[in-house]
């Protein structure tokens, strides 16, 4: 299985959540639903909680040390797989599927033995849908074009761009039906977009590639991709994110 893990932002019951999920397993999702149908949780109340949904800097080292602990017992038993972390309103919660609960008990026992300071519950419930990875870790198409965004300007800012200054941003909208391409042109030009190239993807796709001045801050980038998503979204297509040039102070 594949370990390829993620984080990010999302709003979780009206609190900010800080979300950690293992996306490789979204490859073999099928098989594992079938092997590991029983999702699990360990959740623990956090000692200095932040209202941003992340960890304190004083608590970090613990609740990692924790963490470390949950999958060292996880593998000692092989009852199944650490998919995701979530850390909302006071509480981090750690997130598993297994494959059989008999020695839940012995897993537990092992994981938290030098964690009696910390207030913990735990349990579990069948999910063969592995409803929890899907619906809760897993991030909809907005989420995860904020996690791109993110990338692509903590790259920028590694090679000395000053991301406050506007250049062109180049963007692709793919459509599996090009019966509404007229429309969507003329929908992103009223946004002041110019309409530069056709484009083809691996799969046959066709789709248009345009540009507009932006900043790619962060906050202004993810504000313009949610709404190129909308539009997208408006006329039956896929917005497939964007890229541009370095530029320095």
């Amino acid at each position: 299985m594949q370990e390829y893990w993620e984080l990010y932002m999302k709003n979780l019951e009206g609190k900010p959540a800080s979300i950690q999920f293992n996306a490789g397993i979204s490859i073999e999702i099928e098989e594992l639903e079938y092997t590991y149908p029983t999702v699990a949780y360990v959740k623990a109340k956090l000692k200095d909680p932040k209202e941003n949904g992340l960890l304190s800097e004083n608590e970090e080292p613990e609740i990692l040390f924790l963490e470390d602990k949950l999958e060292a017992s996880m593998i000692k038993f092989r009852i199944g797989k650490y998919v995701g972390r979530i850390i909302s309103d006071g509480y981090v919660t750690f997130l598993y599927y297994v494959q059989y609960t008999y020695n839940w008990v012995d897993f537990i026992e092992f994981a938290l033995n030098e964690h009696e300071s910390y207030e913990i519950g735990n349990g579990h419930t069948q999910d063969h849908g592995w409803n929890y990875y899907k619906n809760l870790l897993y991030p909809t198409v907005k989420e995860w074009q904020l996690i791109q965004n993110h990338k692509v300007c903590d790259s920028l800012k590694e090679q000395g761009d000053n991301l406050y200054l506007k250049r062109a941003i180049e963007h692709k909208i793919f459509f599996p039906k090009e019966d509404r391409k007229e429309e969507l042109a003329l929908a992103l030009e009223e946004q002041g977009f110019k309409v530069n190239n056709e484009l083809t993807n691996e799969e046959g796709v066709k789709g248009i590639g345009f540009y507009r001045l932006d900043k790619p801050f962060y906050h202004d980038i993810d504000a313009l991709t949610l709404e190129l998503i909308g539009i997208a979204e408006e006329h039956d297509a896929l917005y497939d994110g964007w890229e541009t040039s370095v530029v320095k102070s």
